[in-house]
């Protein structure tokens, strides 16, 4: 009788938390094998880690899908149309900030991060997802404030792509600051502060047809 194989000494799910963690703290190249094995818990072989997860490329894309569908969501209200422009870009800005600061999981953000921890240049293609998850959010932002434009909320010669850069280049260098240490409440009031610039430029704006200013005689 053929002697049935070892049973795994690991959870997969819990594995691939621990796996998305380390990659998060640590980038692709920087994160070994010996390391993930450690992480995965139950000291796994590797030739059980090749037969649970493919190949260490694998997992980082599991890892990946996973960031994007959870953490990464806090900037998806880039996309509601139902929010106010600017609401959407503060919404965005603040739960990405709180997301960044939390315990519970490395400081920063994975996506923002995978820049400075970019794979070495045979492994590149690893790093894809995470580029064109930054290249969406930047999108969003842009669409925002192009739907501002629109509504007369900004004035009509708003550059977009320029005044997108500046919250997407807050956005970036949230990931550096939480990974210093700089207390949630100090970046909260650093968004208050930068989304000055918006109100600002909306000051200037003519008034909407739709307001109540643009109605009187």
């Amino acid at each position: 009788m053929a002697q049935m194989g070892r049973p795994r000494t690991f959870d997969r799910e819990h594995a691939v938390e621990q796996a998305m963690h380390l990659f998060w703290q640590h980038g692709y190249d920087a994160t070994s094998l010996a390391q993930l094995k450690a992480g995965l818990g139950g000291g796994i072989s590797a030739p059980s880690f090749y037969a649970a997860f493919g190949s260490k490329e694998a997992l980082f894309d599991e890892c990946v899908q996973r960031y994007l569908a959870t953490y990464a969501q806090v900037t998806e209200c880039l996309w509601d149309d139902t929010l106010p422009p600017r609401q959407a870009v503060e919404t965005a800005l603040r739960q990405s900030a709180r997301m960044q600061c939390e315990d519970g999981h490395p400081k920063g953000c994975m996506v923002a991060l995978g820049v400075m921890s970019a794979p070495s240049p045979e492994n590149t293609r690893v790093a894809d997802a995470l580029t064109q998850s930054r290249l969406r959010t930047r999108a969003g932002i842009v669409a925002c404030v192009e739907r501002a434009v629109r509504l007369g909320q900004l004035p009509q010669q708003t550059q977009p792509a320029a005044m997108a850069s500046v919250f997407d280049s807050f956005l970036q260098g949230v990931s550096i600051l939480a990974r210093d240490n700089v207390p949630h409440a100090i970046l909260d009031a650093a968004i208050s502060q930068l989304l000055v610039s918006w109100d600002v430029a909306a000051s200037i704006a003519p008034p909407s047809p739709h307001s109540p200013a643009a109605k009187k005689p």
